[in-house]
């Protein structure tokens, strides 16, 4: 394992290091320590490794993963997994605003609650919350799932459009063109899959329910339901 003390290395330098990773590399370990709230550390890694960063982090965690697999133990500040392709992010406590935005792939796993917006503009990221998630999460989603075992605040899922948001708690209110949709079999099928993938086996997925877009607010056509 490759460690790498944030108290006495810059993060500049982990970041380099971590960029020159690819398929082929041998050091597939890495441990950061003493990330001490640092912004953007972990972001733009593209190789398989598996990073573990022991504390909170700042802004942009992780944003821009392709491949990675970031474990944060600790809370991540604004922006976490933002614009990730893929690969796996978890963050061990709370997420700030923005959790996931405009992800296009990959999973991201908030042990804590999440902030605001968590997901907006969302592309076929896959995000579970284990807690409860703010104010206009998921706006403008576009694909992928949200996944939350609480509670959802105010305007969830405003603008959507074909993303698939599952709440196992309260939902404050929805946003425009949002509304409950049947839970079917399929539905429940690929929640249980997400559920398991992130590690969650206590849970059933027939204990959520099931939110998406009225598809009042844009053009949608029937004929390329496959598509979205």
């Amino acid at each position: 394992m490759r460690t790498i003390d944030l108290a006495k290395s810059s993060l500049r330098d982990l970041n380099e290091e971590l960029h020159r990773q690819s398929d082929g590399v041998n050091e597939a370990q890495w441990e950061v320590l003493n990330p001490r709230g640092g912004h953007a550390i972990a972001a733009g890694v593209d190789a398989p490794i598996h990073i573990d960063i022991k504390g909170s982090v700042g802004y942009y965690c992780a944003g821009m993963n392709k491949k990675a697999s970031v474990v944060v133990h600790g809370s991540a500040g604004p922006g976490v997994a933002e614009n990730m392709m893929s690969g796996r992010v978890v963050i061990k406590g709370d997420a700030s605003q923005y959790a996931g935005a405009t992800g296009r792939g990959g999973l991201l796993v908030i042990e804590g609650n999440a902030s605001s917006r968590c997901g907006i503009s969302m592309k076929g990221i896959d995000i579970v919350v284990r807690g409860n998630i703010g104010h206009m999460s998921a706006f403008m989603a576009q694909s992928g799932h949200l996944i939350v075992l609480g509670d959802a605040g105010d305007a969830l899922g405003d603008s959507i459009y074909e993303a698939k948001l599952f709440v196992r708690g309260n939902v404050k209110s929805l946003g425009a063109d949002c509304i409950e949709k049947e839970m079917r079999s399929e539905h429940q099928h690929a929640l249980a899959k997400l559920l398991s993938a992130a590690g969650i086996t206590d849970i059933k997925a027939s204990e959520f329910r099931r939110y998406g877009s009225a598809r009042k607010l844009y053009n949608f056509n029937i004929d390329n339901a496959d598509s979205y």
